[in-house]
């Protein structure tokens, strides 16, 4: 298992929208996510800044490369991008995050 983890960017008057939109995911989304060994994937916001602190343990660098390709990752992308800080393939932002200290 690996840990990955990144700070990503919400638009400060779209909190109540991400927030909604990751209320009602999508079932293909949560099933894509899994197919490319995502688990115990989190999103935490930061109110006065718009960050999102994101969390996830993965099975493989290779196998969840390969999620940013699916038609249900890009769909999703572009369905968020009115929300976020994107790149221009609607993407967000995201900066990954080193860890520093690891407690089991």
């Amino acid at each position: 298992m690996i840990r990955k983890a990144s700070v990503m960017y919400v638009n400060k008057d779209s909190y109540a929208e991400y927030k909604k939109c990751h209320d009602d995911i999508w079932p293909e989304m949560i099933e894509e996510l899994k197919v490319h060994g995502a688990n115990n994937y989190s999103i935490f916001l930061e109110k006065e800044t718009g960050k999102l602190f994101s969390y996830l343990e993965i099975e493989s660098e290779e196998k969840w490369q390969q999620m940013a390709e699916t038609a249900i990752c890009k769909k999703w992308w572009k369905y968020m991008e009115p929300l976020m800080k994107t790149n221009p393939d609607n993407s967000p932002v995201s900066i990954k995050l080193e860890e520093v200290f690891y407690i089991k």
